[in-house]
């Protein structure tokens, strides 16, 4: 039951993952940072799953501690869903120091980061959630602030303008993002210790829903909490949403008990299948195969075909679809594997491992 919370989500990512319209959307909308609050552990002993990085992220606060030192810098990538808020969160609990919150679009300008920097108090974490959205010149004046702990603010401008220095206390950077790849070398590099958050298999999801089962105080047998986490695309926070969903479908339509067969049928009702494919999924493959024999499909034609913005397609959609193995990208175009016929029921055609070629003719 780990995950994070998205603080002032921005219009992009509202574009490429619409969670108030998707049951399977990792970001989260109003509803979930509520439950979240209350279903959040908070010690590293609660937290379930990332074995690796609990292991490491522990010997790095005990290390800490023992010294009467603050924490190194620590950065956090992975999809969202998966815990970054939670550890942050964690960390300021495990140091026994406040938390600041923020996120990357938020600071602008470097003045907004000075502003912060410089209310911070002795030993408190800073979480920076999506850092790698952060503006150039507040980035800049992060590294200083990582390493010296110091700051220069500008006074005046042009050829009168002069930088004071501002001493900071001693604090503890979290820096979250879902894009690693965008963070410059500079910045990296001034982070103590780096973790990958992966995505959570079947049995720790499993561990997961019962937790979250008990904390709401709603009945699941084993064979309930199975189901649901089959269906939680590895994702903490999906598989709480669809906790909830299944919850409120036992208590209208059963005795409040969610058992596999509920749990299946509270979840067809939603349209999430066995898979964790919703209703936008299925629509990319079920065009993909119909309508286009398998591919090779242009991005755009594909976009066509099921009614949607290619943005849509290629953010929102695609990512799960390629990571279940169900669909390909290729230079010719989106290509549908075996795994997609048969999850479908579909019989592929005997040109579908070749195509016809024709639909590289239509989008990129």
């Amino acid at each position: 039951m780990n995950w994070d919370d998205t603080t002032d989500a921005s219009a992009e990512e509202r574009l490429v993952d619409p969670t108030a319209e998707r049951l399977v959307g990792s970001v989260a909308d109003g509803e979930d940072q509520a439950v979240e609050a209350a279903l959040r552990p908070k010690d590293l002993g609660e937290f379930i799953g990332q074995e690796k990085v609990r292991e490491q992220l522990d010997l790095v606060l005990r290390a800490a501690r023992a010294r009467g030192a603050t924490a190194d810098h620590v950065l956090l990538s992975g999809a969202p869903g998966l815990g970054k808020t939670t550890l942050s969160m964690i960390i300021a609990a495990e140091m026994g120091a406040p938390i600041r919150i923020t996120s990357g679009p938020a600071i602008q300008h470097a003045g907004d980061l000075a502003a912060i920097l410089s209310s911070l108090q002795e030993g408190e974490v800073l979480f920076l959630d999506e850092i790698h959205r952060m503006s150039r010149p507040a980035e800049e004046m992060l590294y200083m602030a990582m390493e010296d702990f110091r700051v220069d603010v500008i006074v005046g401008k042009g050829p009168g303008a002069t930088a004071i220095p501002l001493e900071l206390p001693p604090f503890t950077l979290v820096g979250a993002t879902t894009r690693a790849g965008l963070l410059p070398p500079p910045l990296r590099d001034r982070f103590g210790f780096t973790a990958h958050m992966e995505f959570y298999a079947p049995a720790e999801l499993e561990r997961v829903v019962h937790r979250s089962a008990n904390l709401l105080d709603v009945e699941i047998g084993p064979d309930g909490a199975a189901e649901i986490a089959g269906r939680s695309r590895g994702t903490p926070r999906i598989a709480n949403r669809l906790l909830r969903r299944v919850r409120d479908y036992a208590q209208v339509k059963a005795d409040g008990v969610i058992t596999r067969e509920i749990a299946a049928a509270a979840l067809a009702v939603y349209e999430v299948d066995a898979r964790g494919l919703d209703r936008l999924d299925r629509a990319v493959l079920e065009a993909l195969l119909k309508l286009f024999g398998g591919g090779p499909v242009g991005l755009s034609t594909l976009a066509v075909a099921v009614g949607e913005e290619r943005e849509t397609v290629e953010e929102v959609a695609e990512p799960f679809l390629v990571r279940e193995g169900l669909l390909a990208r290729t230079p010719r175009g989106r290509v549908a594997t075996p795994a997609a016929w048969a999850h479908l029921g579909l019989t592929p055609p005997r040109s579908s491992a070749g195509g016809n070629g024709q639909q590289d003719l239509f989008g990129a």
